[in-house]
């Protein structure tokens, strides 16, 4: 239970700053949908969930790697030296082959017009692969609040550039122009548009890349080949794991302008209102990656250990990351028509995504949790067949179900697709543990709970229609006041200020 007290308090941590960021991040949403039209914005939720797919690539596995080497061997110094070593030159090497290669790159992205963008989003992810190993680093000596700290930094500044770009500056152009003209007029001034989204992006990834100075001085540099090539053993599989993974995940984003071709102003425009409400299920997103940050470490640590302990610490982890993942879907729904506020009134129609993506990314998180059989068993290359596998379903349910249903709710197929194939590599991944890790997870119970937020949401929704707004929400905050309460009575939770005798 202590290693389960430690991994929640890390995942607080991780998840407090990853919320609040989030949070703020997501409070951009409606600058940019009341900025700019749906096809505009669509641009940058489509070049976004590129960049994230080229983060992937060039991490290529060593954040994880890392973490396996650094707990095996006699020193982690020597580990993290050759994994910043590595990623610091493939970084550099993608840089210098985009710059030169711009247009081919910008016409295969049907963005011919628009390689300023490409070039300060290829940048931007290449600062930020490289400051990801650090980053790395700290999660490795447990320095959370540092971690924190610095990841909402970075929000904090992208989110102060966005508002000086798209908001301040113009109005200076019209009282001080001497101010800000000396850059603005020759970047393209207001006109530069959603560019000034990314330029906010690439300022604030250099200066995180100042702030982690301190894990990258005072270390002995250089690459030792035998060690990255153990790495690299352990970690390909990782990487094709993750760029199919990454891709599955932004699937919808990159394929419609592609299936859509000829349609390019409805194809950006159905991007831009699918990309805008995922921000809202986005929540269940943040929950998974705050534990996913703590949960790596956590399972790695505790399979120093020998006994029972350390596996009934994971099913206890699977436990209480569903438990947590309902409640967050429950409360999201309960409060979508607060929610919805925070995207235009032009993009409302996308809403209908929410649900079907929230229970999609739950789907995933188990997914995930359920790795760890083949990561402690050194059987990466599960990871790399389970993506693999999820990459052919997504890839197949978006080719069928987007076309299917068509302008101008395409979206849907995507968000169908996502739920779907997540579900369906969840459950084989399930069945593959047992036959190489079995671990008694409480498998009844978890879907009783399933089970039990699935009768509680349908009477969210039922009061919801038949009941004015104050009661609907004072009845949704008592389904989830009993869930809760539920949670507690079974799971024996001990609650401060009660004594149990």
């Amino acid at each position: 239970m202590a290693g389960i007290k430690a991994l929640a308090k890390e995942t607080a941590v991780y998840g407090l700053s990853s919320i609040i960021g989030r949070f703020l991040n997501w409070c951009l949403v409606p600058l940019y949908v009341y900025l700019f039209p749906s096809e505009e914005y669509g641009i940058v939720s489509y070049l976004y969930s590129f960049t994230a797919v080229a983060l992937v690539i060039l991490n290529y596995g060593m954040e994880t790697g890392f973490f396996r080497f650094a707990n095996k061997e006699s020193d982690p110094q020597k580990v993290y030296a050759t994994s910043l070593s590595s990623v610091a030159l493939t970084s550099t090497a993608f840089v210098v082959l985009l710059t030169v290669f711009l247009q081919p790159v910008s016409d295969a992205l049907l963005l011919p017009n628009h390689k300023i963008y490409v070039w300060l989003l290829g940048v931007t992810v290449a600062i930020d692969a490289f400051s990801n190993i650090p980053f790395a680093y700290l999660r490795f000596k447990k320095k959370a609040f540092r971690f924190a700290g610095i990841k909402l930094l970075n929000i904090g500044v992208n989110i102060g550039l966005n508002l000086f770009f798209l908001l301040a500056c113009p109005a200076l152009m019209k009282y001080c122009p001497a101010a800000v003209s000396w850059f603005y007029e020759p970047a393209g001034g207001e006109a530069f548009g959603i560019g000034w989204i990314f330029v906010a992006n690439i300022l604030s990834s250099l200066t995180v890349l100042c702030c982690l100075l301190p894990e990258l001085r005072g270390h002995r540099f250089g690459i030792e080949g035998k060690l990255l090539k153990n790495m690299l053993g352990y970690s390909w599989p990782l990487l094709i794991l993750g760029v199919a993974g990454i891709m599955s995940q932004n699937m919808g984003q990159m394929l419609m302008p592609y299936i859509f071709e000829g349609h390019e102003t409805e194809a950006r425009s159905m991007v831009g209102i699918y990309g805008a409400n995922i921000k809202i299920a986005i929540v269940m997103v943040m929950f998974a990656q705050a534990f996913r940050y703590a949960y790596e470490p956590f399972i790695f640590a505790q399979a120093k250990g020998e006994g029972e302990d350390k596996k009934q610490a994971y099913c206890d982890a699977m436990k209480y990351f569903v438990i947590f993942g309902l409640f967050i879907f429950l409360g999201v729904m309960y409060f979508l028509p607060v929610l919805k506020h925070f995207v235009a009134p032009g993009y409302w129609s996308g809403l209908q995504v929410v649900p079907v993506m929230m229970i999609a990314e739950l789907c995933f998180g188990i997914f995930f949790n359920l790795s760890l059989w083949y990561k402690l068993t050194d059987r990466t290359q599960w990871g790399m067949y389970l993506s693999l596998l999820c990459f052919v379903l997504m890839l197949g349910f978006n080719l069928w179900l987007v076309p299917m249903i068509g302008i101008p709710n395409g979206y849907m197929g995507s968000a169908w697709a996502a739920l779907i194939s997540y579900f369906i590599v969840m459950c084989v991944s399930y069945f593959l543990s047992r036959k190489y890790y079995p671990l008694p997870y409480e498998t009844g119970r978890i879907f009783l709970y399933i089970l039990f937020a699935g009768v509680l949401y349908a009477a969210g929704e039922y009061i919801g229609r038949i009941s004015g707004t104050v009661v609907m929400y004072a009845v949704r905050i008592l389904l989830l006041i009993i869930y809760l309460g539920v949670v507690v009575k079974i799971e024996k939770v001990p609650v401060p200020g009660l004594h149990h005798r």
